[in-house]
């Protein structure tokens, strides 16, 4: 590995014949108006790429060991713990929710699989409860909540994007099977073997290292209520980004908590070093975490449609996204992983043994954000060159 430095723009080390990714990555700094943000990725076993660069908060350099909010990131992260699950024989796919949960199968649920809820197809995309931003971090509160809803009469409410129920839909599941919470299960299970500097419910002792999230004031994050009550219930209850201010998610009591669908807080060298590990078939470094038939299973597309409220090509398989038209997650066509709000981009690319992960402070409604669509083909390139 060698040392990058673009005249303090970007700092780091990239392997030889990785530097044309460092370069791509300064142009975010250089042109397309990046704040803070750090890339990383790890190429059959091996770190090759590492770099950070622009401002972790107002007046605060990002630095090496800066940690992020990755919001919707943590599906990824939590992915991997439904697996282990299902390969302990502990969950199976094909049975109720209700089976691990018998609350669950309240006012008509006792049909809901967990293979509908771990692919956005259980029916139960938003909360129709009235919430308030403090009630985000309270995830008993929550799952009693989807445990007594209704399933929807909507049908659109079965192939769009339960943004943060199936974090709490799968959080609850692994509670009654294993005992443990999401965050602890993740903690001793994947990030404690894999040595990752990742968690779902961020110790306090860890809380000087976190970067501030900021929303980009040249995009529109204005958000009328809308009039269809499913979609209100997935983006509006409550609105999770009211103010250029400061965020929710910037505070305690959200890193804190164990929100499965968008709290993991992570650095960009861990969750590439995770998704290495995943696009390997389990194993990195000697520890494995899933068996390669596992990985193979749970990669298995499970759901794809169009999400009518966000308006954008989707497609599942155990919680983990895949690659679509849209090529979110790379060139590589056995691309999967997770983005996250406003941004980041994580992965791994099963047919090079790669894992990657780009983490930022600046969250921008942007459809064709190219932060991350230039340094993936650059990083795909090199190594398909190499």
């Amino acid at each position: 590995m060698q040392d990058v430095s673009y005249d303090g723009t970007i700092k780091g080390t990239v392997a030889k014949g990785f530097e044309p990714v460092a370069a791509e990555f300064e142009r975010n700094f250089t042109q397309r108006r990046d704040v803070g943000a750090a890339f990383a990725a790890v190429h059959k076993g091996r770190k090759v790429v590492d770099l950070w660069g622009g401002m972790a908060a107002p007046d605060v350099p990002w630095k090496e060991d800066t940690l992020q909010v990755i919001y919707s990131g943590t599906k990824g992260l939590m992915a991997s713990c439904m697996l282990i699950l299902i390969e302990r024989g502990l969950i199976d796919f094909d049975a109720p929710v209700a089976k691990y949960w018998p609350e669950f199968a309240a006012n008509g649920k006792a049909d809901v699989l967990i293979r509908h809820v771990v692919s956005h197809r259980a029916g139960l995309p938003g909360i129709l409860t009235p919430l308030t931003l403090d009630d985000i971090p309270n995830y008993e509160k929550l799952e009693k909540l989807l445990a007594a809803q209704a399933l929807s009469t909507d049908p659109d409410a079965y192939h769009s994007y339960h943004a943060l129920t199936i974090g709490w839909l799968c959080g609850a599941i692994i509670r009654r099977v294993d005992g443990r919470t999401l965050g602890r299960f993740f903690a001793e299970e994947v990030a404690g073997p894999l040595k990752l500097d990742a968690w779902i419910g961020l110790p306090e002792s860890e809380e000087h290292r976190v970067g501030k999230m900021e929303l980009d004031p040249d995009s529109d994050w204005s958000d009328d209520p809308p009039e269809n009550p499913t979609h209100r219930s997935i983006w509006n209850n409550p609105l999770l980004f009211p103010t250029y201010e400061d965020l929710a998610w910037n505070s305690r009591a959200y890193h804190a908590s164990e929100i499965g669908g968008a709290g993991g807080i992570a650095t960009a060298r861990a969750v590439a070093r995770y998704y290495c590990c995943m696009a390997r078939g389990g194993e990195l470094d000697g520890v494995r975490i899933l068996k390669p038939e596992t990985i193979a299973a749970g990669l298995k597309l499970r759901s794809k449609f169009h999400d009518p409220f966000i308006d954008e090509a989707m497609a599942y398989s155990t919680v983990f996204a895949v690659q679509t038209e849209d090529f979110r997650f790379g060139p590589a066509p056995d691309a999967f992983g997770h983005a996250g709000a406003g941004g980041s981009v994580h992965g791994g690319w099963p047919s090079t043994g790669t894992g990657f992960s780009y983490v930022m402070n600046q969250m921008r409604m942007d459809p064709e954000d190219l932060r991350t669509r230039h340094v993936l083909t650059t990083l795909h390139k090199v190594i398909a060159g190499a």
